[in-house]
């Protein structure tokens, strides 16, 4: 049975990029994952636990995740959730690892630019790019992301921002 977990976080290392003999490339990282909760005694938010997962991404999404992510960057990761116990000597322990399906900035914290990237998909490793130029609808698609983008700008500066 396989487990699908969303988790919101913090990058608690500096990605490690890899590649396999076989040409796979592999992004890991540990994400901290605190727990929060408002006290309204003391009218402030109260740290808990924090739980470390080990988050693995794979072959294109770890190529973006190693061009984007860094330590202390605020995340969200939806992918398959792994619980392994482990023994080393006389230590004995479970590691919680979380095979990414997807990765991104958590925009509650801040904001991104998003930039698509080129997909190698020749055997020569040479990157192709996902939609050609003059497809009428990838033209269309990106004139309105276009917009949006500008509206949404426009929005945020017309926003009042209150610190917190």
């Amino acid at each position: 049975m396989t487990d699908t977990i969303t988790l919101r976080g913090t990058v608690g290392t500096d990605p490690r990029q890899v590649t396999t003999a076989n040409g796979i490339d592999i992004t890991s990282f540990r994400l901290a994952s605190p727990q929060r909760r408002y006290d309204r005694e003391k009218q402030a938010w109260i740290d808990g636990d924090t739980n470390w997962y080990t988050v693995s991404t794979y072959r294109q999404l770890a190529r973006n995740a190693g061009g984007s992510i860094k330590k202390g960057d605020p995340v969200i990761v939806t992918g398959r959730l792994k619980v392994r116990p482990w023994e080393a000597g006389d230590k004995k322990g479970v590691s919680i690892e979380v095979d990414a399906e997807s990765l991104g900035h958590d925009l509650h914290w801040g904001t991104t630019t998003y930039s698509r990237s080129l997909r190698s998909t020749e055997s020569d490793g040479s990157a192709e790019p996902k939609v050609g130029p003059g497809d009428a609808e990838a033209d269309a698609l990106i004139e309105e992301e276009t917009a949006r983008a500008e509206l949404a700008e426009a929005e945020r500066a017309d926003e009042v921002v209150t610190p917190f």
